[in-house]
């Protein structure tokens, strides 16, 4: 199993606090790290500083070497598909083959009435995130790109410089049972389900390996993941004040029962508990087809986590 580690990257990220998790995230042995992609807060005052995914991305490319790197997810109503590709595979030049493009439909309304981004219907967004996949992959091969699509078009588009990786990988997001799986089973390398405990997964991956058969796609050759936040401590007082740590993030956490939250937290797909029982519980999703887990940082401060996690759980899961 390769763990990696993801940043809410609009929960108050500045440039010092991402540097310090990128030189962590490499020199702890994480496999990867992987941001969300967010305009403004979703769970604070809308001052709190928030890094612009793309540029950030520069950043590790040029203060990393070893991790892989990517959005978790990009939102499809944010960019247009054509500049996605473009600078996908430039980061991925940059890193030297290290980037993989996470997408998704896209779903905080408050952020497009905000900056005045449309926001289509649920259809619709489905319809751009699958000409948004045929885009960037159409541009990344050899040769002029030409589309026909109802949303996008490109008439012998060119983009160089190509990505180091042939293809780069594309991972989608989200476990929709109609649509997002469907594209998942024609289109990616990756997919990534969120908040599902391993019965909720097993459900989900029955249904994305019918697509596959629907479309002729051999299901080994899509990587399985999932994104889970987590509560660590060696024992009950220290995961009491892992959580205290992430109600400053997380306005939600406060005024709550520990026990009661903890217990939520657990039946939400959350990895909760000492090391051995967050080890116990990787392994169970490592066993039921697993291969990454993305370890949703909330309190993205709170270097002493990470030092736990790298030093407890790390040497553990890498055996499953």
């Amino acid at each position: 199993m390769d763990l990696g580690v993801m940043i809410e990257g609009q929960e108050d990220l500045n440039w010092d606090l991402w540097r310090r998790i990128i030189r962590a995230t490499e020199d702890l042995g994480f496999e990867s790290l992987w941001r969300s992609d967010h305009f403004f807060s979703l769970s604070g005052p809308h001052s709190r500083d928030a890094l612009e995914t793309f540029l950030s991305f520069v950043l590790v490319a040029e203060e990393s070497s070893r991790i892989r790197f990517g959005p978790l997810v990009s939102s499809m109503t944010f960019r247009h598909p054509s500049l996605l590709a473009r600078m996908a595979a430039q980061i991925d030049q940059l890193s030297g083959g290290r980037f993989v493009l996470g997408m998704g439909a896209g779903w905080n309304v408050p952020e497009h009435e905000a900056f005045g981004l449309p926001f289509p219907p649920v259809r619709e967004r489905m319809d751009r995130l699958e000409e948004s996949v045929q885009v960037v992959q159409g541009l990344w091969r050899d040769g002029p790109a030409t589309f026909a699509g109802t949303h996008y078009q490109l008439r012998d588009a060119e983009c160089f410089p190509k990505p180091v990786q042939q293809p780069l990988p594309v991972l989608i997001g989200g476990s929709g049972e109609k649509r997002t799986l469907r594209i998942a089973a024609k289109y990616a390398a990756e997919w990534n389900g969120v908040g599902l405990d391993v019965a909720g997964y097993l459900h989900k991956r029955a249904i994305l390996e019918r697509h596959c058969a629907a479309v002729g796609r051999d299901p080994a050759t899509i990587r399985h993941s999932q994104m889970a936040a987590f509560v660590i401590g060696r024992d009950a007082a220290a995961q009491r004040a892992h959580l205290g740590r992430l109600a400053e993030k997380l306005p939600a956490f406060r005024d709550r029962d520990p026990d009661a939250l903890l217990g939520s937290l657990r039946e939400r797909g959350w990895l909760v508990g000492t090391p051995d029982e967050i080890v116990e519980e990787i392994g169970r999703r490592a066993e039921a087809g697993l291969s990454r887990i993305m370890l949703q940082h909330h309190a993205n401060d709170d270097f002493g986590s990470l030092e736990l996690l790298a030093s407890d759980v790390l040497p553990q899961v890498r055996r499953t």
